[in-house]
C-alpha cells in the first residue's frame, strides 16, 4: 500500500515536471527577426527584434512588431503570443480557400445592424483569415442592397486590407496586386449589380 501511494506521488512529480518543460518549450519564441505575422484586428507585422525586455519588473522575451500600412510599432511577450492571436501568413496553397470564400454565393441575413457588426467584429477579432474573408464578403454585397453605415463600412474597409495584405506577402506580389486579385473576386460575385464604392486604403486598420 505505502509502495503503490510512493509510487503515484511520484509519477504525478514526473508528469508536472514534464507538463512544466513542456509548456516551457511552447513558450519559447517561434518566430525570429525578419518573419510576418498576423495580430488581429491591427494587420500584418514583421517582426523586427526579439529580445528581453523588463515588463512589471520581470525580465521577458519580446517580440517587437512593425504593423504593415499604419507603421504602428508594437510589442508582445513571446509567452503571450499564442493567447492574443499572434500567427503565422498562410501559406500559398490556402489562398485559394480564401479567394473561394470571397465568391462564395452566401450573405449574412442578419437585419439589426448592432448585432451583425458585432458578429463580424468578433469575426475579425479572431485572427482567421477565412473569417475575415467571411465579413469582406457579406458586407461587400450587403452594400449593393442599401448603403452601409459608417461602422460597417469601416469594418468592410478593414477586412479587405487585411485580406488583401496576407495575400500579398503569402504570394509575394505588391498589395496593388493582390488588391486587384481581391476587387475582381469580389466583383465576379455580384455581376451585373451597381458596385459599391471602392474600400480606402489600409493606412489606419484599428478598430478598438
Amino acid at each position: 500500500m505505502g509502495y503503490t501511494e510512493g509510487k503515484s506521488i511520484y509519477g504525478s512529480y514526473y508528469t508536472y515536471l514534464a507538463t512544466k518543460k513542456l509548456n516551457e518549450k511552447v513558450k519559447e519564441p517561434k518566430f525570429k527577426v525578419g518573419d510576418y505575422v498576423v495580430y488581429p484586428i491591427h494587420g500584418v507585422g514583421e517582426v523586427t527584434e526579439v529580445a528581453k525586455k523588463v515588463i512589471l519588473g520581470k525580465k521577458k522575451d519580446c517580440y517587437s512588431l512593425e504593423i504593415q500600412g499604419s507603421k504602428m510599432k508594437v510589442s508582445i511577450p513571446v509567452d503571450r503570443a499564442m493567447d492574443v492571436g499572434i500567427r503565422s501568413i498562410i501559406d500559398k496553397k490556402e489562398i485559394k480557400k480564401v479567394l473561394t470564400l470571397l465568391k462564395k454565393d452566401e450573405i449574412d441575413t442578419e437585419e439589426d445592424w448592432k448585432v451583425r457588426y458585432q458578429n463580424n467584429m468578433n469575426k475579425i477579432k479572431s485572427g482567421s483569415i477565412f473569417e475575415v474573408a467571411d465579413v469582406c464578403r457579406n458586407l461587400y454585397k450587403r452594400a449593393y442592397g442599401k448603403e452601409l453605415s459608417i461602422m460597417e463600412r469601416k469594418l468592410y474597409e478593414s477586412a479587405y486590407n487585411l485580406v488583401k495584405m496576407e495575400i500579398a506577402l503569402s504570394k509575394g506580389v505588391p498589395t496593388e496586386e493582390a488588391g486587384n486579385i481581391v476587387s475582381d473576386v469580389l466583383a465576379a460575385s455580384v455581376q451585373g449589380l451597381a458596385p459599391p464604392p471602392p474600400p480606402k486604403d489600409d493606412d489606419d486598420m484599428d478598430l478598438e
